[in-house]
């Protein structure tokens, strides 16, 4: 399971939108390229689980939508 989860993260870091802009966040804060992949694929799961539980599609915008609902409130 982990390393399925490190492959994913590898190809995450890469293609998709959320993850590669943490990854790059922590890269460009100084973290260790290591600790920023280990960073990354626990949001990975931590996404993969949400989406499971809440039965929706990922949506990468999601973040976003809700900080602009939250300052409108």
């Amino acid at each position: 399971m982990r390393r399925a989860l490190y492959m994913a993260t590898l190809s995450a870091v890469q293609h998709n939108p959320v993850i590669k802009a943490f990854y790059s966040r922590l890269c460009a804060a100084g973290k260790p390229r290591k600790v920023a992949l280990c960073a990354a694929a626990r949001k990975l799961l931590r996404i993969a689980w949400a989406v499971a539980h809440n039965d929706q599609d990922f949506d990468p915008t999601y973040a976003a939508q809700k900080c602009v609902r939250q300052a409108a409130a």
